[in-house]
């Protein structure tokens, strides 16, 4: 048998897990098929790679040999595929848009507006819970554009060289049935909603250090959080066993309210995101003018929060002149 790189990412996975049970689930293979593939490798290789007992699997001498090469060996040819990947699509011109989102509120807008300018274009989208695998994915040349946010001044992704730009700030809002006692109110505070318990889509979003900081400046612990995709979001709030957060350009649901939060505690910035070496980086400019633009078309669904901007400049539309939009430190540039 030849030793292969998907052999080594075999090593490599049961050294990180510390076990041949635990690599097979990382793997998504059958425990005993990798145990049968681990075997075959030793053969291939002369001699065991892993001591393993019921404390789990440790590298032998040769184990860590083969490891410390793996670990070259494959960021390496990362490396070079996406190089590759970059460079095939150098000379062409750009007629592919594949974008990324997660959880975005404006993708099918700028899907919809991009599509009626470019109609030859072939235009994808990709959802995922993780910005850092939409960059992963941008910067390895399968997505060419990451439509993403973060809370508060957090940065994104810096590890994959990407260029990220600030489309727009918004306050993060609290989802709630109709019928809840505080739907009346055009805003609420954070405390209020102190005995309630709340519901989150998993992956990225504010209900990590961001909400939990908030909660603590407001004098309280958050109660029980479940986790629930995103229909199952809509369906704990509107049952009334759960508040959620949301953007603020989410969209209107019949039943359910959204309600600003007194003060600001929580903000959410929008990002696009792509690679400065990849085609996509020739109609960059473009992409901005018209996620910008998709933008302002959430905007004319939520009435309440268009008369809400104009007293607050610095939410909406990125201004690269208001301060703090700049932020050369966390690798981004305002529209």
């Amino acid at each position: 048998m030849n030793l292969e790189l998907r052999h080594l990412r075999v090593v490599c996975a049961i050294a990180e897990t510390g076990s041949v049970t635990k690599a097979a689930s990382t793997l998504g293979l059958a425990q005993p098929a990798l145990t049968a593939q681990l075997q075959r490798i030793e053969r291939a290789l002369g001699g065991p790679l892993f001591e393993r007992d019921r404390r789990g699997a440790r590298p032998t001498a040769l184990g860590e040999l083969v490891l410390d090469r793996a670990r070259v060996l494959l960021p390496a040819m990362k490396g070079l595929q996406d190089e590759a990947a970059r460079l095939a699509g150098a000379g062409d011109p750009v007629t592919r848009y594949r974008f990324g989102g997660v959880n975005s509120p404006i993708l099918g807008r700028l899907v919809h507006r991009l599509a009626a300018a470019r109609p030859e274009a072939q235009i994808s989208t990709y959802a995922s819970w993780s910005g850092d695998e939409l960059a992963q994915l941008v910067a390895g040349g399968r997505l060419d554009f990451a439509l993403t946010g973060v809370c508060g001044d957090a940065a994104p992704p810096a590890e994959f060289g990407l260029c990220w730009r600030e489309l727009a700030v918004d306050p993060v809002f609290v989802l709630l049935p109709q019928r809840h006692p505080m739907a009346d109110r055009e805003e609420i505070r954070l405390v209020d909603l102190s005995r309630e318990q709340w519901v989150a889509a998993p992956g990225d979003g504010c209900f990590g250090d961001c909400f939990a900081a908030a909660c603590a400046r407001a004098g309280f612990t958050p109660r029980k959080v479940y986790e629930a995709d995103v229909r199952g979001c809509l369906d704990l709030v509107d049952a009334g066993e759960a508040v959620a957060l949301c953007q603020a350009t989410f969209r209107p649901v019949a039943g359910l309210v959204t309600r600003r939060l007194a003060g600001v505690p929580l903000r959410w910035r929008l990002l696009l995101g792509w690679h400065p070496d990849a085609p996509a980086a020739r109609v960059a400019d473009t992409v901005l003018e018209t996620a910008v633009a998709a933008y302002t078309d959430a905007l004319a669904n939520h009435p309440d929060y268009l008369a809400w901007l104009p007293r607050h400049p610095d939410f909406g539309v990125a201004d690269p002149t208001r301060r703090g939009a700049n932020r050369l430190s966390a690798g981004i540039t305002a529209v």
